[in-house]
C-alpha cells in the first residue's frame, strides 16, 4: 500500500517549493520555516508543535492548518488530518491542495466515492496539475473502477513518463482488468525506468509465477531480495515458489525469515503450519496454527487444517470441536462435513457419522447444480479448492494479513500519563504562546515553599533528576522541632522531599500531621496537601505491585476481530484505591478550580475499574484546561477502552496535537480504518 503513494510523498517536496511564504511578525516567519523543515525532516512532532504555536499568532492561515495537516497524516492521525484539511479548505475555498490530500487521507482510510468527490474538486479548479492524475488513479484502483484507474495513469504518464510508480500502478490495474500482457509491459517498463527498486521485480516475479513460469519467477525474487535483504513480502512469495517446486527446506527458511521481523503475519504463520504438518511436524504445526487461531479466530481453514493435525496426534475430540467450528463458520463447507463424518465413523458414532455423510453429499450436489454460476462459484469456493494447500498468491488475502493481522497479533501495553504531584524542580520557561496552565494562587503556594517546586508528572522533562534532599531534610527537621507554631507548611514540605526520596511512611506521616495542623490554613494549601498524599498513596501501591510483578496497565487489544481493551492484571492480587481516592476527592471539595485534582481522580477510578467516573474526571479537567493534553490521552485511552473508538480517537489525535507523542503510536494502531485493499 505504502509504494502505491510513492509519487504522492515525494510531492511534498514540490508543495514545499511552491508554496507562497507566510507575511507577517518575526515569529510567524520563524515558526512557520521550523514547521517546513521539521516536515522535511520527517520530525513530524516537532513540525505540529510550531504549526501550533502559527494557528494561535494566524488563525486565518489556511497554509498552517494545510502542512500541519500532512504532519498528522504522517503519523498516522488522519482523522486530525482531515480535521486541518477542512480548516484549510473552510478558510480557503479554492485551496486546491487542500482538497488533494483530503482526498489522499480518506482513500487511505477506505472511504473512497468521498476522497474522489475531493480529488474531483481539485482537478476543476487546478486541471493542468499533473499529480492529481495520479491520486485519482490510485483511488480509483483501490476503489476497484480499474478501466478509471488506467485512463488516469494514461494522462500521467504521458506527462511523465519517467516515473515509475506509475507504471507499476497501471500494470496492476491491468493484471486485475485481466490483460497480463499489457501488465507484464508495465512491469518491466517500471524496472527498465528504476533497476534498484525491489518492487517492480516482486510484482513481475508474481505475475510470471501466475503465468506458470516458475524459473523466470524465483529469478525476480532472487534479485528483490538482493536489492532489499528486508523484504519480507519478497521471502514470503519466494517461499511459495520454493514450495511449489518441492524446495521444502528453501521454502519453510523463507517463511522463518518473514517471522523473525513479523512474529504475527498470520498468512506466513498458517503456510508454515502446514509445511509442518506435511513433514510430520506436528506439535510445530499445531503451535503455527494456534497463534493463527489467536490473530484471527473467524479463520475456517485454520481450523480445518488444525483438525486434521489433531487427528494423526490421536487426539479426535480436538477435531470434532475444530470440525465443529469450521462448520459453525461456513455452514456449506461439505469437505469439513465429510471428514466429520470419518472421524465419527472411527469413533463409533455411525449414526452421526451418516447424518454428516448425507450433509455432505447433498452440499456437493447443491455445488454441482450451482458451480457454473458466478454464485455458486463464490459461495462454495472454499469447498471446492485449496482448502489443505498453502495460500500463495491471491492479492487481497496476502495485502490484508501484512497490513492487518500482524498488528491484531500483538497486544501493547499502553500505561496511562501518571498522576500530578508537587514536587521538586524548575518551572519550564514557558513561552506565552505554549498554553502552558497558569494559576496565579497556586503560584504563589509553590513560592512560599522552601526549596523550587513545581506541579509535574515526571513526563516533561523537566524537575531536578538525581538530586538528593538530606541537607534540605536536616533543616526542616531542625525547624520544626525548635518551632511550635504553624507547622502545616514545613510538614508539607518536608513529605515532598521524603517522597521523593521513596520514604513512603514517613512522607505518609507528614502529610497526615500537615492536614491535622492545617485547621487554619488556606483552602488552597490543604487541597494541595490532600492532593500529593493522594497521589503518595496511589505510588505506595504502585511500589508494592511493581515487587509482585502486577503494575495495572491499560492494555488495548486487537487479538479479536474488533479492537477491545482490558485492564491486565498477571496474578489475582487486587489493590485498594479507595483512601487515595478519598484524599483526591477531599482535594477537589476544597479547591475545584484546579484541574490536575481531577486528572488524579480520573487515574485513580480507572486503576479502580470505575471508567464512567474517569471519564467524568478526565472531561472535568479538560474544561478548566483545555490544554490538557494527559486528560486528552487518558480520555481516549478509557473511551476505546469502552469501545467507544470513534471519540477515543478523536482525544487521541487531539493528545498529539498538544503535544503528547505517544498518542500516534496508539492512533497508528488503532484508529485506523480497515482498508479494503
Amino acid at each position: 500500500m505504502d509504494s502505491v503513494w510513492k509519487y504522492i510523498i515525494v510531492a511534498f517536496a514540490v508543495l514545499f517549493a511552491v508554496c507562497p511564504e507566510v507575511s507577517g511578525q518575526y515569529d510567524t516567519d520563524r515558526f512557520y520555516l521550523r514547521g517546513r523543515q521539521a516536515l522535511i525532516e520527517g520530525k513530524y512532532s516537532t513540525a505540529i508543535e510550531n504549526f501550533n504555536i502559527l494557528v494561535r499568532l494566524d488563525p486565518d492561515s489556511y497554509e498552517t492548518f494545510f502542512f500541519r495537516g500532512i504532519a498528522k497524516y504522517n503519523l498516522g492521525d488522519f482523522r486530525g488530518a482531515l480535521d486541518d484539511f477542512d480548516m484549510a479548505v473552510e478558510i480557503n475555498p479554492v485551496y486546491t491542495d487542500a482538497y488533494h490530500y483530503k482526498g489522499i487521507t480518506l482513500s487511505r482510510i477506505g472511504k473512497y466515492d468521498e476522497a474522489l468527490e475531493n480529488i474531483n474538486e481539485a482537478v476543476s479548479l487546478r486541471p493542468g496539475f499533473i499529480p492529481l492524475y495520479f491520486s485519482r488513479g490510485v483511488t480509483y484502483f483501490l476503489s476497484q473502477r480499474f478501466e478509471d484507474a488506467v485512463r488516469d495513469f494514461n494522462r500521467f504518464i504521458a506527462q511523465e513518463p519517467d516515473e515509475a510508480t506509475a507504471y507499476l500502478n497501471r500494470g496492476a490495474s491491468y493484471l486485475y482488468l485481466g490483460d497480463t500482457l499489457k501488465a507484464l509491459d508495465d512491469y518491466d517498463m517500471a524496472i527498465r525506468l528504476d533497476r534498484f527498486d525491489p518492487e517492480g521485480y516482486i510484482r513481475r516475479g508474481r505475475l510470471y509465477a501466475m503465468s506458470g513460469r516458475q524459473q523466470d519467477a524465483l529469478s525476480d525474487m532472487d534479485r528483490a531480495i538482493s536489492l532489499d535483504t528486508s523484504n519480507t513480502f519478497a521471502y514470503f512469495n519466494r517461499a511459495i515458489l520454493r514450495y511449489d517446486n518441492r524446495d521444502i527446506r528453501g521454502a519453510m527458511s523463507d517463511l522463518n525469515r518473514v517471522l523473525e521481523d513479523e512474529p504475527g503475519n498470520a498468512l506466513t504463520l498458517y503456510n508454515r503450519g502446514l509445511i509442518r504438518a506435511q513433514v510430520m511436524d506436528y506439535e510445530g504445526a499445531l503451535d503455527d496454527l494456534d497463534r493463527v487461531i489467536a490473530i484471527n479466530p473467524r479463520n475456517v481453514l485454520a481450523y480445518f487444517n488444525r483438525a486434521s493435525v489433531f487427528i494423526e496426534m490421536g487426539r479426535y475430540w480436538d477435531a470434532i470441536h475444530d470440525y465443529d467450528k469450521a462448520i459453525e463458520l461456513y455452514p456449506d463447507f461439505a469437505k469439513a462435513y465429510m471428514n466429520r463424518s470419518y472421524l465419527k465413523n472411527l469413533m463409533g458414532f455411525a449414526a452421526e457419522s451418516r447424518k454428516d455423510y448425507e450433509t455432505a453429499q447433498s452440499k456437493i450436489e447443491e455445488y454441482q447444480k450451482k458451480v457454473s454460476t458466478a454464485e455458486g462459484a463464490s459461495a462454495f469456493a472454499d469447498t471446492a479448492r485449496q482448502y489443505s494447500s498453502l495460500l500463495s498468491l491471491d492479492a487481497e488475502f496476502a495485502q490484508h494479513d501484512f497490513n492487518d493481522e500482524l498488528l491484531q497479533y500483538r497486544d501493547i501495553d499502553v500505561r496511562l500519563r501518571p498522576m500530578y504531584k508537587i514536587t521538586p524542580g524548575q518551572k519550564a520557561p514557558w513561552s506565552r504562546l505554549d498554553k502552558g496552565y497558569e494559576n496565579p494562587s497556586a503560584d504563589s503556594l509553590l513560592a512560599s515553599l522552601p526549596f523550587s517546586a513545581i506541579v509535574s508528572n515526571g513526563e516533561d522533562g523537566v524537575g531536578e533528576a538525581g538530586e538528593r534532599y538530606s541537607d534540605f531534610l536536616e533543616v526542616i527537621s531542625k525547624d520544626l522541632s525548635e518551632n511550635r507554631g504553624d507547622q502545616a507548611m514545613e510538614l508539607f514540605a518536608k513529605g515532598i522531599l521524603e517522597s521523593e526520596e521513596q520514604q513512603f511512611n514517613s512522607a505518609m506521616e507528614d502529610y497526615t500531621s500537615a492536614i491535622e495542623s492545617s485547621s487554619d490554613a488556606s483552602n488552597i494549601l490543604q487541597a494541595m496537601i490532600y492532593m500529593n498524599r493522594g497521589a503518595l498513596q496511589a505510588d505506595m501501591i504502585e511500589f508494592i505491585s511493581s515487587m509482585q510483578h502486577n503494575v495495572q496497565v491499560l492494555t488495548l487489544d486487537n487479538s479479536r476481530s474488533t479492537t477491545t481493551a482490558r485492564v491486565q492484571d498477571q496474578t489475582m492480587n487486587r489493590y485498594d484505591y479507595s483512601e487515595a481516592i478519598g484524599d483526591m476527592i477531599k482535594a477537589s471539595m476544597l479547591y475545584g478550580e484546579y484541574p490536575y485534582i481531577f486528572f488524579n481522580l480520573g487515574n485513580l477510578f480507572v486503576l479502580s475499574s470505575e471508567h464512567t467516573e474517569a471519564i467524568d474526571n478526565y472531561t472535568r479537567a479538560i474544561e478548566l484546561f483545555p490544554y490538557f493534553g494527559d486528560a486528552f490521552f487518558n480520555r481516549g485511552l478509557v473511551l476505546i477502552y469502552l469501545k467507544d473508538k470513534e471519540k477515543g480517537c478523536i482525544d487521541l489525535s487531539k493528545a498529539g496535537e498538544l503535544g503528547i507523542d505517544d498518542a500516534y503510536s496508539v492512533i497508528n494502531k488503532y484508529c485506523e480504518e480497515e482498508q479494503l485493499l
